[in-house]
């Protein structure tokens, strides 16, 4: 392909989507031969009053996003920011825009992962309740997540990436006082890790991350939702970018939701769809040439 295309969704057009992609893109200067299109509506649509349609009108543009990818049309998408109760509502059956990519890309060896500033971080479990995250967690998982964050680093240009795994429990279980999943499972799979590339742990959540915006780590694989998301949207909220890894095509969107209760207010600052459309950019041009 003589043009690289990188697509935009604008998410639901009730939230702040429209008008931070608006502005990142008005300000983005693309390099030679490198186009953006825009897909999703955006009249009809009043910012912060969600509706169905407005809903409908999100899903619709996941929809020809995918279309275009798996035909070649694009060579990257950047997701702008759904409600996935809403799309829920109007029988959206993903848990959120990850799974979506995947199922269409019909892949299942993917996860999801958020980069930003000194810190990178991978979920070995993401959108399930917190309920749910200690039975999912097994060795298998925490391997086949982990390679898939060691080859993003490696191909963002770290030859020898370190990444530190995160136990579940509090202090990584305390030698099993506060819980036999660093034994039974992580350490394990730690050790099945090590013969691929450089990892460590599993550490205690609480302190392996000043450790790596310290310059210790280059990624971090962690075992949940919000132990990954918390530091990394503390550390870098306004730069954070969201990236699934494993797809045939790449994927990245804003490290934020719809925000409602400011949108249409101009106040949504632009500066993560910024960094989503450099990353995407950045990553389809890396992996044409490679």
């Amino acid at each position: 392909m003589d043009v690289f295309r990188i697509g935009i969704t604008r998410g639901d057009p009730a939230g702040v989507g429209p008008e931070i992609i608006e502005a990142a893109v008005r300000d983005f200067v693309l390099p030679e031969g490198c186009v953006i299109e825009v897909v999703g509506e955006t009249s009809g649509h009043i910012p912060g009053h969600p509706t169905e349609a407005s809903a409908r009108s999100a899903m619709n543009a996941l929809e020809l996003a995918a279309a275009k990818l798996l035909s070649g049309e694009w060579n990257a998408v950047v997701t702008g920011p759904v409600c996935k109760h809403a799309l829920h509502q109007i029988g959206y059956d993903f848990p959120g825009q990850t799974e979506f990519f995947a199922a269409k890309a019909q892949v299942e060896n993917f996860a999801m992962c958020l980069t930003g500033g000194a810190i990178t971080v991978a979920l070995v479990t993401a959108h399930i309740p917190l309920h749910q995250v200690a039975e999912k967690i097994t060795a298998d998982e925490i391997v086949r997540v982990g390679e898939l964050l060691r080859q993003f680093l490696a191909m963002r240009g770290i030859k020898n990436p370190r990444i530190a795994v995160a136990g579940l429990n509090p202090h990584a279980g305390e030698n099993g006082d506060l819980g036999s999943e660093e034994i039974q499972i992580i350490a394990p799979a730690v050790a099945r890790l090590r013969k691929r590339g450089e990892f460590f742990g599993p550490f205690a959540p609480d302190t392996i991350f000043h450790r790596t915006v310290s310059g210790e780590f280059d990624g971090v694989l962690c075992m949940y939702h919000d132990q990954g998301l918390i530091p990394l949207k503390l550390l870098a909220f306004h730069e954070g970018v969201n990236v699934t890894l494993g797809l045939p095509f790449i994927r990245t969107s804003p490290d934020h939701g719809t925000a409602f209760d400011i949108a249409g207010k101009g106040v949504a600052r632009s500066d993560s769809m910024k960094f989503a459309i450099r990353l995407a950019l950045d990553l389809a041009l890396l992996q044409n040439r490679l």
